[in-house]
């Protein structure tokens, strides 16, 4: 495939990410009600729990201060900006996928900041006593964007993974 094409793979996977994001997130708040409700439990390990995110991924930086959404907005607009030029010289479809992924998801989350101020978390995985940080679709398709990155980055020249201490 072309890098044109690679390109295009890319920003259509950045559009339904963004797309799938945006649509669950009006859905748990204009039709679920969820910021009313509060949480609603869908399976023994999964709720949908309203969070309202000040901070970045997971909750990090939460209490950055009053600049916290400009700055976050900023920084993120920066990355989708890096990450278009990266995409522009892929040369393997998952790299495109990858980059789109977090590309589409970090400006889903750029949105709910600049519409909100903050940004609309509702996935609660939980088991066995454990309980994930509530997530969003822009989360997941940012968390597996930068998973499919790094295990292609270890990618030996054959395509299959390479050994850890020989890089191939």
């Amino acid at each position: 495939m072309t890098r044109n094409g690679l390109t295009t793979v890319g920003l259509v996977t950045a559009a339904i990410v963004l797309a799938a994001d945006q649509t669950s997130k009006w859905w748990v708040r204009e039709v679920l009600h969820l910021p009313q409700i509060g949480s609603l439990r869908v399976l023994p390990v999964l709720n949908l729990t309203m969070v309202w995110n000040h901070g970045v991924t997971f909750g990090l930086l939460n209490s950055f201060g009053p600049w916290s959404a400009s700055l976050l907005v900023v920084g993120a607009l920066a990355i989708v900006a890096a990450l278009g030029f990266w995409l522009r010289r892929a040369e393997r479809r998952v790299v495109a996928v990858a980059l789109g992924a977090i590309a589409g998801g970090a400006v889903g989350n750029v949105i709910d900041r600049l519409r909100f101020g903050a940004v609309v978390d509702f996935i609660h995985a939980h088991a066995f006593g454990f309980s994930w940080y509530v997530f969003n679709v822009a989360d997941a398709a940012i968390v597996c964007g930068v998973a499919a990155l790094i295990l292609d980055g270890m990618r030996g020249r054959d395509g299959r993974l390479a050994d850890a201490g020989h890089r191939g």
